[in-house]
């Protein structure tokens, strides 16, 4: 869905259609943006920006109170629309999700074209939709035509678009690392066509494995319908170790921001309740040491005094630091826990 959360709230709000339009929270500095529709993204506003931020950028941004309930119900209105084609459907957020219609007699690009339209007459919202052979391509297919746009990726244009796809948009690679492959001249996934497995994990770990087939858009992945997840983090690895408590205090708030917007967007992590928060740091060394606690409630001071906990274990810098949440098991996992006396 184009900025799911935002567009509902427009579409039920008409005279905001012009306007530079975020859904978040509050105006403090702790306030963080869940997503901004596209008059906002003009001025450089942008999902888990701290509101402070966003309204310095575009001073006359509307922001407007989260209504998780709402999102929901629309996402179980679209739900039901895509049911109507295939049952394997594996959500991603409330806002986005796989399926797989290899199984049907229309086209790909004619099946997503139907469901764009019927979403768009039964709910007034627009979707983007990307159709390829796997995951990874379809996931990357859909970001090229938005907003209310398609785009298809054939098994006949796969080694072309690869070569020129920038590293960026690969599962996996964030600024720090597209910022280490470019010192390495790698800007394209043909630059990292041009690396042996061996050559890449040397460099990237086990990670590298997987680049060595994604670089050629190979994934294997099925689509999975109602998988469980268990737990949501977001991590960081930093270009500079960071070397005091203070720096890292400064980026666990960054990746705080990040988390929150990521659970805000998580269909199912606002079904399941949290049941654990946990901080990880990887040292200087690679050696890693984990801090967790029971609690219901990701708040930023519980995670400081998690990374003050962790921090202090070792006499080393810090090369990369991640938070999250650990979910309470599903219903059905809890009465399997339960033995007849």
């Amino acid at each position: 869905m184009d900025c799911f959360y935002a567009a509902i709230e427009i579409r039920e709000r008409p005279e905001l259609a012009q306007r530079a339009v975020a859904v978040g929270g509050s105006r403090d500095r702790r306030g963080v943006l869940t997503t901004c529709n596209y008059e906002a993204r003009k001025f450089g506003v942008r999902s888990a920006m701290p509101t402070f931020l966003a309204l310095q950028r575009c001073p006359d941004l509307v922001v407007l109170p989260v209504r998780f309930e709402f999102y929901r119900q629309e996402s179980g209105r679209i739900r039901e629309i895509l049911s109507r084609w295939t049952s394997l459907i594996e959500p991603l957020s409330l806002d986005e999700a796989y399926l797989d219609v290899s199984h049907r007699e229309e086209s790909g690009a004619a099946i997503a074209a139907d469901i764009r339209r019927t979403i768009f007459a039964e709910t007034g919202l627009t979707a983007s939709a990307g159709i390829a052979p796997n995951k990874f391509l379809a996931k990357v297919a859909s970001d090229w035509n938005k907003p209310n746009g398609q785009f298809e990726i054939t098994a006949s244009d796969i080694p072309q678009f690869m070569e020129h796809l920038p590293v960026r948009k690969v599962w996996g690679v964030g600024a720090v690392s597209a910022e280490r492959m470019g010192r390495m001249g790698i800007r394209t996934c043909g630059d990292l066509q041009k690396l042996t497995r061996v050559e890449l994990h040397r460099l990237f770990g086990k990670w590298g494995l997987e680049l060595f087939d994604l670089c050629r858009g190979i994934d294997s992945r099925p689509v999975v319908a109602d998988r469980e997840r268990k737990s949501l983090s977001t991590e960081r690895t930093f270009l500079h170790n960071l070397g005091t408590l203070a720096e890292c205090e400064s980026k666990l708030e960054e990746l705080y921001a990040d988390l929150m917007a990521d659970l805000a967007r998580a269909e199912k992590d606002h079904e399941r309740r949290v049941r654990k928060l946990f901080l990880k740091l990887k040292f200087a060394d690679f050696t890693r040491t984990t801090a967790e606690r029971i609690g219901a409630e990701p708040r930023l001071k519980d995670y400081q005094e998690l990374l003050a906990e962790a921090f202090q274990r070792r006499d080393q810098t810090i090369r990369l630091m991640g938070i999250g949440v650990r979910f309470e098991p599903a219903q059905e996992e809890d009465a399997q826990l339960v033995l007849p006396i």
